[in-house]
């Protein structure tokens, strides 16, 4: 009998929510960045072992909003969390309890859904600070299961399925065997694409850009990508292209070879940089985006 279930990886900005679903995978479908607000949507990661197909929902990290795009991605946290099946809470094990995790707990807690605590980068603390890490939420919540771990190095992710295998339901699988994300190919180009911006650019600049694709033409041996990186400011636009294009051409480099990895073909990018003043509170750009309840 196969088995399935959704299950809402959540937490703060910058514990490993998304570096989990990776390792989970082993494949990388979500973007990881050292800066918060990293994940801005939910990403769906498909994972299929024997009889069993756990359907992963990433969400971005909760904090308070301060613009649209904020209060976007606080709602879909919200609207993941609603109809799953199980719920796997990632904190860092060097940070105290805060109010997100009392929040999500809260709401979890009123849906009666299981959760299991993730304790994420214990590869940085001592067995005693992890020990205090446990007995802080144990105290709030009764965990289906508590497991330290270190997504990074992929040490301990391979307990996560084992701890959520009994919370699936019995039922017929709800996507193909070897299909590993829903997303499509243009939402991870973006991705790709806004995640090496990240890297590249400073802490303030990144959280204020947009990648949309404006074109994607795939043939068997070429894929050939058009994107517009959306900035707020004149002044973001000149950064981020740089002195020469040299910091649009690193971008560019670094997309293009993940793009290339992932795809398995050769990728042709394009890109282009334009301001679009305050998008992050403007509800028309953000609906445009790819920022909408749908």
């Amino acid at each position: 009998m196969t088995k399935t279930g959704f299950i809402a990886i959540v937490g703060r900005p910058n514990v490993g929510k998304s570096t989990l679903l990776n390792s989970l995978l082993g494949e990388k479908i979500a973007i990881v960045s050292s800066k918060p607000q990293t994940t801005r949507n939910r990403i769906t990661g498909i994972l299929t072992e024997d009889e069993n197909q756990y359907v992963f929902l990433d969400t971005p990290g909760m904090l308070k909003p301060k613009n649209r795009l904020g209060d976007y991605m606080v709602k879909t946290i919200s609207s993941t969390i609603v109809d799953v099946d199980a719920a796997i809470l990632v904190v860092d094990a060097a940070k105290p309890v805060s109010d997100v995790e009392k929040t999500l707990l809260e709401r979890l807690s009123k849906q009666k859904t299981p959760v299991v605590l993730a304790i994420n980068k214990t590869d940085t603390v001592n067995a005693t600070q992890v020990a205090e890490c446990i007995m802080a939420y144990s105290s709030l919540y009764d965990f289906t299961a508590v497991i330290p771990m270190a997504a990074a190095k992929g040490e301990g992710v391979s307990i996560v399925t084992k701890e959520v295998a009994p919370l699936l339901h019995e039922g017929d699988w709800f996507f193909p065997e070897d299909m590993l994300t829903d997303q499509p190919e243009r939402v991870l180009a973006s991705e790709i694409i806004r995640e090496k911006l990240l890297r590249t650019l400073n802490d303030e600049i990144p959280h204020g850009t947009a990648v949309v694709i404006e074109a994607f033409e795939e043939k068997p041996t070429l894929i050939k990508i058009r994107a517009e990186i959306y900035c707020e400011k004149e002044s973001h636009k000149g950064i981020i292209i740089g002195k020469k294009g040299a910091a649009l051409k690193k971008v560019g480099t670094w997309a293009r070879e993940d793009m290339e990895a992932f795809f398995g073909v050769q990728v042709h990018l394009d890109l282009w940089v334009k301001v679009k003043e305050n998008w992050r509170d403007n509800a028309g750009l953000l609906n445009s985006f790819g920022f909408n309840d749908d």
